[in-house]
């Protein structure tokens, strides 16, 4: 199940093909034809780098990342890293949710690269292109390895996820914290099941990952909340933001941060083949929403920002559970 001759010297984060190269295209590539991964192609490569350098232009707070996966099986309509697979002669639509490549030596490069003199122990984030966390990780464990790696070097990290199986990894993410800053968000855009259902099918629920979310909080950790993405008429509305950002509050988050729904090439042609399909009254709108672009208006960012900040304090998200948490998770 080898694609020998696939290498990658990644910038993922970056919008750019980078240093990607391709070889051997005939080599071997195995479909797994079971219940669990039914439809998935997995192809398991040796990286040449897996500490990536994200560019100054990026609008993204961190400088350094990892992904130890390529494509993703969550298929969310609105991923803005689905043009990230054209650079390999793959499609931004099924082939993003179905072709997985998997980095399997992430781990032990890691250790390497750490090692090196010229690192100089900078944050490093995870789940900022793919989820670290997708199916794919059960099966190939790299993010043990990972997180050992980091947690040995005493470098600190961050981990944003949709994923359940994180909790996997709780006694290392411990152990790690014990030694250096360890940071975790969780991605819940919205708390309605049937929206859930449609943009996000291949996710755990979000009351799934509310559950991840007090689970953390209750071990020790302080745990962000991205609320993305909003999607406008989708999602948006007074009652829709209320019932999101009270049921995170209640599982005990510490922030909550809203960003609003994105549309890069790629991701852009994707959601609307979906927006089409599903709400085909919303076409007029979105295409006047995002008519300048990737992104929404600033004023209906700003009030959105400012709705879900109105609706955070209410709550008092940050204040349920503190007399869970210690200071060694930082």
């Amino acid at each position: 199940m080898r694609w020998d001759g696939l290498r990658l010297g990644d910038r993922e984060d970056s919008g750019a093909p980078g240093e990607l190269t391709l070889f051997g295209m005939e080599s071997c590539a195995r479909t797994f034809d079971t219940p669990e991964f039914r439809g998935m192609t997995f192809y398991e490569i040796h990286a040449r780098s897996i500490i990536n350098k994200v560019p100054a232009p990026a609008r993204v707070p961190f400088q350094w990342t990892i992904n130890p996966y390529r494509g993703c099986s969550h298929a969310c309509v609105y991923c803005f890293a689905r043009r990230t697979h054209e650079y390999l002669d793959l499609d931004a639509g099924h082939d993003f949710d179905s072709k997985v490549i998997v980095k399997v030596n992430a781990g032990e490069l890691l250790r390497r690269e750490l090692a090196r003199p010229s690192w100089r122990g900078e944050a490093i984030a995870m789940g900022t292109n793919v989820d670290c966390y997708q199916r794919a990780e059960g099966r190939y464990t790299l993010m043990p390895g990972i997180i050992s790696a980091l947690r040995d070097a005493r470098n600190p990290f961050s981990i944003l996820t949709k994923g359940t199986l994180i909790l996997r990894d709780l006694d290392l993410l411990r152990e790690a914290a014990q030694v250096t800053s360890v940071g975790i968000s969780l991605s819940i855009g919205s708390v309605d099941a049937a929206l859930w259902r449609s943009v996000e099918p291949g996710t755990p629920s979000p009351s799934a990952r509310l559950r991840v979310c007090r689970t953390l909080t209750e071990a020790g950790f302080r745990v962000g909340v991205l609320m993305a993405p909003i999607l406008p008429f989708l999602s948006d509305s007074p009652d829709q933001l209320d019932e999101t950002v009270s049921a995170i509050a209640d599982a005990g988050a510490t922030s909550i941060t809203p960003i609003v729904l994105h549309l890069r090439p790629g991701a852009r042609e994707w959601y609307q083949r979906w927006l089409r399909r599903d709400h085909p009254e919303l076409v007029p709108e979105y295409r006047r929403l995002y008519a300048s672009g990737t992104y929404a208006p600033s004023a209906y960012q700003r009030r959105i920002a400012e709705e879900v900040g109105k609706l955070s304090e209410r709550y008092g998200v940050g204040t349920r559970r503190d007399s869970h948490r210690n200071a060694t998770h930082r």
